[in-house]
């Protein structure tokens, strides 16, 4: 039987820092997919309050001059009729089973730093999962999910990566002014995490047991790749 993955991504929201609406980032959902589909794997897209979800417009490559131009593969995903529907009516992870799959991925984008506090049921869930020894995996902002299950707790003496702090500079330094609330580096390092990264931009992830975390938007194949690595071990 082919292995089933759940990949979340963050409710579409705003930015209260900068006032513009933000959402999951689409290479953190596309490249995974596109990785996990390729192995067979079968592919859940949810999301915390469920319904439909969208992209953040900075990470759609298509506009000319886009910021993420380079993302060739979202260009192909975000023109797909079938993929585009199942972002449509995402499941909520409130009315999903642990039992049900076999990974966990957690997707990053800008809205995962304004939502998931308020996403309790996210919080539980991904504990939840965690705990029953399956391979659970965070990605770039999307880290933000390990501030809030237990409280940090989870984290304390795991090695960890995600989105860093000289990323966060760079993008305060493009936009000209602070992008973020808080910073992923800052609170994982100081909830007692071992946070590791590469240089700005560069794909990384780590593995740490079944915890699996990737940097920022570059590293969703490296991060689905550990996924399937320690699926298929």
């Amino acid at each position: 039987m082919s292995k089933k993955i759940l990949i979340v991504v963050a409710n579409p929201s705003v930015n209260t820092n900068l006032g513009w609406p933000v959402g999951f980032w689409a290479s953190e959902l596309t490249h995974p997919f596109e990785a996990f589909k390729h192995q067979g794997y079968e592919i859940t897209i949810a999301s915390p309050d469920g319904g439909k979800v969208e992209w953040d417009g900075e990470s759609d490559p298509r506009p000319e001059g886009s910021y993420s131009a380079w993302d060739e593969l979202s260009k192909t995903y975000l023109n797909d009729a079938e993929f585009l529907e199942l972002l449509e009516n995402t499941p909520s992870v409130s009315d999903l089973n642990v039992e049900d799959y076999d990974a966990l991925l957690i997707a990053g984008g800008q809205s995962p730093m304004f939502t998931f506090d308020k996403a309790k049921n996210l919080h539980s869930f991904f504990s939840r999962f965690y705990e029953s020894g399956k391979t659970t995996a965070a990605l770039c902002h999307g880290t933000a999910i390990l501030r809030y299950v237990k409280n940090g707790e989870l984290i304390k003496g795991k090695t960890v990566t995600g989105f860093s702090n000289p990323e966060e500079d760079a993008a305060d330094q493009a936009v000209g002014q602070t992008v973020m609330p808080w910073r992923i580096e800052d609170e994982l390092t100081r909830l007692g995490a071992n946070f590791k990264k590469a240089d700005v931009w560069e794909s990384f992830a780590v593995r740490d047991g079944h915890l699996i975390t990737g940097q920022q938007q570059m590293s969703g194949t490296k991060t689905a790749e550990l996924i399937i690595e320690t699926l298929e071990a």
